[in-house]
């Protein structure tokens, strides 16, 4: 009797793991509906440079971001001919994004493109483009970094390099802070986790209140913390915005994007 009373004890356990685990599982929701691009926004900006205006000029909307078929699936692909803007129609506060991308071959500038978050206005206010944001940087080579584009602003725990003008995340460093008001918006992400060109990478975003949380491939390379909008000399928390991924400069593929609310931060992503 005991074992069978300990057997089913065992067997209720491991269902409500279960259960546990699809619930996990079932709560992201795609911003991608895997068919087409009607629930986002999308604005052709400025060009990628003077070398480049008969390429923008030619650009179509629907040529800059589309919806392809690969290997049986479909992904979202990112022409980067022209500075441009896919952003959701809704904002978003207290949530992990997951992003799955990769590198397409043709680059016409650099394989430059951004993951903007809490963004907020119009576009075109950011270089011509995008809106006000700050930004989880997809730049190769430079996957994880932090950008605080306009007026936005941050504290980070970061030393500045021996080696270069830029200040890298550094846990357990002093919290200093970034922006155009002080000595820089650029915080370098403190290691390099980017996969080989044309492998898949996974950014994980965590935003929670006035932090965020750049996790790539599975590893922790920024945490910003007080994320504000700096403004006659104050600052004023920003905790929530659009999400924007930029066309600027390569081709680029989204495979997934994915998001679901959260109450705290995981302690293994700090």
């Amino acid at each position: 009797m005991k074992n069978k009373s300990s057997a089913f004890v065992f067997a209720i356990f491991s269902l409500a793991m279960l259960c546990t685990s699809c619930k996990e599982k079932q709560s992201f929701s795609p911003l991608f509906n895997g068919t087409d691009l009607k629930n986002w926004d999308m604005f052709p900006g400025s060009s990628l440079g003077s070398n480049f205006d008969s390429l923008a000029e030619s650009a179509t909307i629907q040529n800059i971001f589309s919806v392809i078929e690969e290997n049986g699936e479909n992904i979202i692909r990112i022409s980067g001919e022209i500075n441009a803007s896919l952003a959701t129609k809704e904002s978003f506060e207290n949530y992990h994004l997951r992003l799955v991308f990769r590198w397409g071959d043709i680059v016409h500038s650099k394989r430059n493109s951004v993951l903007l978050y809490h963004s907020f206005g119009d576009f075109g206010v950011a270089f011509g483009t995008w809106m006000t944001n700050i930004e989880c940087q997809m730049m190769h080579q430079n996957l994880g970094d932090t950008y605080l584009m306009m007026n936005t602003c941050c504290e980070s725990a970061a030393v500045k390099s021996e080696n270069s003008d830029d200040f890298v995340f550094t846990p357990g460093a002093e919290s200093l802070a970034f922006g155009k008001h002080t000595t820089t918006p650029l915080i370098r992400k403190n290691s390099d986790n980017e996969k080989p060109l044309g492998e898949w990478n996974t950014i994980d975003l965590y935003c929670l209140g006035s932090t965020s949380v750049h996790v790539v491939n599975g590893v922790t390379v920024m945490v910003n913390t007080h994320t504000g909008v700096f403004e006659n000399g104050e600052i004023k928390p920003l905790t929530s915005g659009k999400i924007q991924i930029q066309s600027e400069g390569a081709e680029l593929f989204v495979k997934n994007i994915d998001i679901r609310k959260i109450a705290e931060l995981p302690a293994d992503v700090l």
